[in-house]
């Protein structure tokens, strides 16, 4: 069985954030010397809970001349956690761990496609495309949410009001009154968690539009992974709670 393992290609560099501004670059200051660098990261969201100044940060170091910045930020320590705020992984990670068998409910598909362009009109594109020509069973539309937010030992999603993740709930409930199968995978990127729910308080219309999907059929999946300086290795599976029932 293959692994859904990632290992970052490029060497580690550990530092202290200063701040996070223009929501694609971070000043850190580096631990081995005193010099300030600027870092990408992809992360577009509030990175709420995270962005302390003095939070240690995980940094790739691939100097290239077609990259405007030599740093890209993997993760951010909060408390004795890594937290993975690389948004740019969990799409292959979660496509490796169903190739490799980790989650069940998402088992039994001939082949994957990644990025495929469905909705009105396909102005969409969904995370993952699983299908079987050899059963004719129905195709299973599976999207993917990176989660960082941690409210006591729940992780929580979203970190900020979200439009775009309320109308990919709206895409998924129309592909299951087609006819095919749809799924919601949360990649929480961080191992201090016991549970999953929305975060209902941040994004009320999104808890909503997720109990709601989720009566109309919608597989939902709440998959943890481990974050170290070597790279991300999958940690199991949380318990997803959607109806009072938290920790």
């Amino acid at each position: 069985m293959t692994s859904p393992d990632i290992t970052f290609e490029a060497p580690v560099v550990i530092g202290r954030l200063v701040r996070r501004y223009k929501r694609f670059f971070m000043d850190v200051q580096l631990d081995d010397r005193e010099d300030v660098v600027v870092a990408h990261t992809a992360n577009t969201g509030s990175m709420k809970g995270l962005l302390d100044p003095g939070n240690r940060v995980m940094m790739t170091y691939n100097p290239s001349p077609k990259r405007k910045l030599d740093y890209s930020v993997q993760a951010i320590e909060v408390g004795d956690a890594w937290v993975g705020c690389n948004t740019h992984l969990p799409n292959q990670f979660v496509a490796a761990a169903v190739a490799a068998g980790k989650l069940p409910e998402l088992d039994g598909y001939e082949s994957q496609r990644r990025e495929v362009k469905y909705g009105i009109e396909n102005r969409s594109r969904i995370d993952l495309l699983l299908e079987d020509s050899t059963t004719g069973a129905p195709s299973c539309y599976v999207e993917v949410k990176n989660v960082t937010l941690r409210e006591g030992r729940l992780a929580l999603f979203p970190d900020a009001v979200t439009a775009r993740g309320q109308k990919h709930l709206e895409e998924l409930m129309n592909v299951i009154q087609e006819g095919h199968r749809a799924a919601l995978v949360f990649l929480v990127q961080r191992t201090d968690c016991d549970g999953f729910s929305p975060a209902d308080a941040i994004d009320p219309e999104y808890g909503r539009l997720l109990r709601k999907a989720e009566k109309s059929g919608l597989c939902i999946i709440c998959a943890a992974a481990q974050v170290s300086d070597t790279g991300i290795r999958f940690a199991g599976t949380l318990p997803v709670r959607l109806h009072g029932d938290g920790l």
